[in-house]
């Protein structure tokens, strides 16, 4: 059992930066892959970025690479998502999820312990 808590979302100007936090409460953190995603009104779910456990192995959507940054911290067992030069469109609920099968994966029905979520605004 992993629970998941978020934090750092908030009202934020575009062309601004934000950092996005994840607290893992429970065992054997280091060995599960991590992932962000988030949600937009209307839309579906989508990957933002993810990373294995033990090796540090990442992979981000098309549609931010080269603005995101993921990383974790095994020993503190949290994860955080870094996002610079916001847009309007990053607008939506971001989530963590910890994946206990996969050593990295994009899809959002292989994570099995999700976060709550945390509201980014984006205005321009």
């Amino acid at each position: 059992q992993v629970h998941l808590v978020e934090s750092g979302g908030g009202l934020l100007q575009a062309g601004g930066s934000l950092r996005l936090s994840c607290d893992a409460l429970g065992q054997m953190f280091e060995n599960y892959a991590m992932g962000w995603f988030r949600q937009a009104p209307g839309k579906e779910r989508e990957l933002v970025a993810a990373i294995s456990g033990l090796n540090g192995n990442t992979l981000y959507a098309d549609s931010v690479k080269g603005r995101v940054s993921i990383s974790r911290d095994n020993a503190k067992s949290t994860g955080a998502l870094e996002v610079s030069r916001l847009k309007p469109e990053d607008t939506a609920v971001y989530y963590c999820a910890v994946a206990t099968k996969w050593s990295l994966t994009r899809s959002g029905s292989q994570y099995d312990y999700w976060g709550q979520g945390t509201q980014v605004t984006v205005s321009s």
